[in-house]
């Protein structure tokens, strides 16, 4: 009986020895929709730190939704992913901010981040505003983490004002940033999205 408690102490050490020695530490701009919140908790699944940005993190893990104009992962979801985190950020618009604890998450995010995959949806301006932020402030506290964007694939963008959108954020992140990669999805396709950006965070 001590030999087999001892054998499952020594697989219960190797497991977690294996999945933390690679560890990264990921940022997902926008990852409180279906697809970050999917792969949020496949990243933590392996070991990975991972912080969701949003525009306001209380009501984000609220236990029950409260406004569909803010994004919710909810607390059930954070109890069952522990190494899941939320973090207020101003998203590129000061003007749409209610988190009260947004300032400073350049340096608390972003700097300590090996990568920083790019989930902001929507594509208005704001998707824009969103990238150009990021891009902007990973350059200022942290140029060497690994810059990720998922995006629609053009036939799922009817207007060309939406591709024309996509297109000027992946070339922001192309032209600015030291390691980049810009990925395309079927818009349903979540799983197939969050494997390819699964297979370029495991190559990291």
């Amino acid at each position: 009986m001590i030999m087999s408690r001892f054998i499952t102490l020594v697989s219960a050490w190797l497991l977690v020895s294996s999945t933390s020695c690679n560890a990264l530490n990921i940022v997902i701009p926008g990852g409180t929709g279906k697809m970050g919140r999917q792969l949020a908790s496949n990243l933590g699944a392996k070991g990975h730190s991972v912080t969701i940005l949003c525009r306001n993190a209380f009501l984000a893990a609220a236990p029950s939704r409260v406004s569909s104009d803010f994004g919710w992962v909810g607390r059930s979801y954070l109890n069952a992913n522990p190494r899941v985190s939320l973090r207020d950020w101003d998203g590129g618009d000061l003007l749409d901010i209610v988190g009260q604890d947004w300032l400073g998450w350049q340096d608390d995010a972003l700097e300590p981040a090996d990568c920083v995959v790019n989930l902001c949806g929507g594509m208005t301006e704001q998707r824009v505003m969103a990238c150009e932020r990021i891009v902007r402030e990973s350059l200022r506290v942290n140029p060497a983490a690994m810059q990720i964007t998922m995006s629609p694939i053009d036939d799922d963008l009817v207007m060309k004002l939406k591709r024309d959108r996509v297109a000027l954020c992946e070339k922001m992140v192309t032209d600015n940033c030291l390691a980049s990669k810009c990925l395309r999805a079927e818009i349903n396709d979540i799983d197939g999205a969050c494997a390819q950006i699964m297979e370029v965070i495991d190559s990291l």
